[in-house]
């Protein structure tokens, strides 16, 4: 049961609510600890905010999971949970998370975690069903948690990160998009889908990823980025995120799901890859 309840929460997706953390990681200031402390509860808030939104989404689409071969055994669809128990999780998780969100408090921030929350609840009530903008809401996703991170260990990023973000994010969605439409046939499983030419996908995921790698590359170079970190060694980062984005190019292509916590959890060698570039970037800013 306990196990049903923790599937149900997603715990492995909580990799992406790492992207708090990415601001005060990025500033040289990690080791501080009361922007670590704001930093660690901002993240725990995120995470079980994102909780919430995963088992709302699936109470709203148990029927259609039902119908899926893969989504047919998450806890709500295959009756491992009742919704009236993942009713009452969603409760307590919101809660908590409210009170982490006080412990890292900004004046602004928790309009930025309830933002997250409308979002993606009008995610899950509809909006998912219009092309454009259910990948638009997507990528709002990972922008907030990275505004979020910075608001309230209060440190500033450059444009060119914040793009970056924005670029890597849009190439996220529409990876996920393009193989939910090569593993299903006449779109029956998500409406959306049939809005979706594989060729438009395609064409835009190119576009997005060489964006992130041209917005990463300028910010490395960048001579604010330079004088911040008072070195111009982040310029030899940049082959290690070219590598990692073509594994990761390569993975979405093949037979992944195209989501992206997936993608780089079965895969050994881009996990060792992303192992490599947060190695080197503690070293060039830290040491």
């Amino acid at each position: 049961m306990v196990k049903s309840y923790i599937k149900l929460m997603r715990v492995h997706h909580y990799i992406k609510n790492l992207l708090v953390l990415a601001a005060l990681a990025c500033s040289g200031q990690f080791f501080v600890w009361e922007k670590l402390r704001a930093g660690l509860a901002g993240f725990a808030a995120f995470c079980l905010i994102s909780s919430v939104v995963y088992i709302i989404n699936d109470i709203q689409d148990r029927e259609k999971d039902r119908a899926h071969p893969q989504k047919c055994n998450r806890p709500i669809a295959s009756g491992a949970v009742s919704v009236k128990g993942a009713v009452i999780l969603a409760a307590v998780l919101f809660a908590i998370a409210a009170v982490c969100n006080f412990f890292a408090f900004h004046p602004l921030s928790s309009i930025l975690l309830l933002l997250y929350f409308v979002l993606n609840l009008a995610y899950s009530f509809g909006l998912k069903n219009i092309p454009i903008i259910d990948i638009s809401i997507l990528v709002a996703g990972f922008l907030i948690r990275v505004v979020y991170g910075a608001l309230i260990t209060n440190i500033t990023i450059s444009n060119w990160l914040y793009l970056t973000v924005i670029a890597i994010a849009f190439y996220f969605a529409l990876g996920k998009r393009r193989n939910e439409l090569a593993k299903t046939r006449n779109g029956e499983t998500r409406k959306v889908l049939k809005a979706y030419p594989i060729q438009f996908l395609d064409k835009n995921m190119y576009m997005c990823l060489a964006l992130a790698n041209v917005f990463y590359a300028l910010w490395s170079m960048d001579a604010s980025t330079i004088a911040l970190y008072k070195n111009e060694y982040l310029v030899f980062t940049v082959p290690i995120v070219l590598l990692i984005t073509m594994k990761y190019s390569m993975n979405v292509e093949g037979d992944s799901d195209g989501d992206p916590v997936n993608v780089l959890l079965h895969d050994k060698i881009l996990i060792v890859l992303c192992a490599v570039y947060l190695a080197a970037m503690f070293m060039i800013l830290y040491l």
